[in-house]
C-alpha cells in the first residue's frame, strides 16, 4: 500500500468534509456531482447513452470490449443521491479492466420513488441485457454502498420472479443494513472519513418510507440468501459499514452461498472512487474484473 497516496486521500477527505452533508435532497445531490467531477474517467472507454426498457443508463466499454459480456452497475449514495455521472471514474476504471461492457444505470432514486423503485429498475435493466441477447453467465451485477446492498436485492429480486441467474454479484462496501445498528458503525466512526451513522440513517428513512428497515427489499443482509450466484464483497478496514460486509458473508456462507470477502487494509468507504489517484483502488478493481471473468468463463 502507497502510505502517500492514502494520506493524500485522507486529508482530501478530512478537507472535503463530506459526512457533513448539506440540507435537502437536492443540494446533496448537487454537491456529490460537484466533488465528484474532479476525478478523472479512465482513458480509452467510449460512453453511449441508452435507454434500458426505459430506464436511463449508459454502456461504457472499450473499443476491443467483448459484446456478449456485461456488468450491470448500479452507483452507491444512499439510494437517495448519485448518478451514472458521479461514478463515471469508478465505472470507467471497471471498463477498462474487464473484458466486457459495463450498463451504469441510473436507477430512481427516494425520497421521491422509495423503496422498492430501484430495485424494480435494475430487474427492468437486466431483462433489458437478456432482451440484448445475452446469457444470463455471462452477465454479473455490481454496485458500491446503497448500490452494493441493491445488488443483493436484486439478485434476491430476480430469484422470486423465476428469472434466471446471472453469474454473480460484487458488492462494493455494501450498505446491506438499514437499522445501521452494528458494532463498527461506533466503533469505526472516527477512522471512517466519509460515512456516518447520522446520514445513513436520514437515507434510510427516505428509501424505506415508514417501512421496515429489517424487510429483505431494504435491508438484503436480513433475507433468506439461498440460491444467489457466487458474491465478491470488498470492503475497507476503516468504514463504518465494515459489519455489513462481514454479516453479509457470514449469512451467505451459512445459506451455502460461494462468497469471497477481501477486506483492503486502511481503506475507506467505497475506496473504488479514488482509481486515478490510488494504487489499492486499481487493485481492488483489477481482482474484482478477474473474478468477474472466472465467473463468466
Amino acid at each position: 500500500m502507497s502510505a502517500d497516496e492514502l494520506h493524500a486521500i485522507n486529508a482530501m477527505l478530512r478537507e472535503s468534509r463530506l459526512r457533513e452533508r448539506p440540507t435537502g435532497w437536492p443540494a446533496q445531490r448537487a454537491a456529490m456531482e460537484a466533488s465528484t467531477a474532479v476525478l478523472p474517467q479512465a482513458a480509452g472507454v467510449t460512453l453511449t447513452p441508452v435507454t434500458a426498457n426505459g430506464v436511463p443508463a449508459e454502456w461504457q466499454a472499450r473499443p476491443d470490449a467483448a459484446g456478449d459480456a456485461a456488468i450491470l452497475y448500479l452507483h452507491g449514495g444512499g439510494y437517495a443521491i448519485g448518478s451514472i455521472a458521479t461514478h463515471r471514474a469508478l465505472t470507467t476504471a471497471l471498463a477498462a479492466a474487464f473484458e466486457g461492457r459495463v450498463l451504469s444505470l441510473d436507477y430512481r432514486l427516494a425520497p421521491e420513488h422509495p423503496c422498492p423503485a430501484a430495485i424494480e429498475d435494475a430487474v427492468v435493466a437486466y431483462r433489458f441485457l437478456l432482451d440484448q441477447g445475452l446469457k444470463p453467465g455471462r452477465i454479473v451485477i455490481a454496485g458500491d454502498s446503497a448500490g452494493g446492498g441493491l445488488t443483493v436485492a436484486t439478485l434476491l429480486a430476480l430469484r422470486e420472479a423465476g428469472l434466471p441467474s446471472p453469474a454473480g454479484g460484487w458488492c462494493i462496501s455494501p450498505w446491506v443494513d438499514l437499522t445501521n445498528a452494528s458494532g463498527t458503525m461506533s466503533s469505526k466512526a472516527d477512522e471512517d472519513l466519509i460515512v456516518s451513522a447520522a446520514s445513513l440513517d436520514a437515507y434510510a428513512a427516505a428509501y424505506a418510507a415508514g417501512g421496515d428497515l429489517r424487510a429483505a427489499p431494504c435491508s438484503p443482509l436480513f433475507g433468506d440468501l439461498a440460491g444467489l450466484p457466487p458474491l465478491l464483497i470488498q470492503v475497507g478496514s476503516a468504514e463504518t459499514l465494515l459489519d455489513d460486509s462481514l454479516g453479509l458473508a457470514a449469512n451467505a456462507s451459512r445459506a451455502d452461498v460461494e462468497v469471497r470477502l477481501e477486506v483492503w487494509p486502511g481503506q475507506q468507504h467505497v475506496f473504488h472512487m479514488f482509481a486515478p489517484l490510488l494504487g489499492e483502488a486499481r487493485a481492488a478493481i483489477a481482482a474484482g474484473a478477474g473474478w468477474v471473468s472466472d465467473r463468466i468463463a
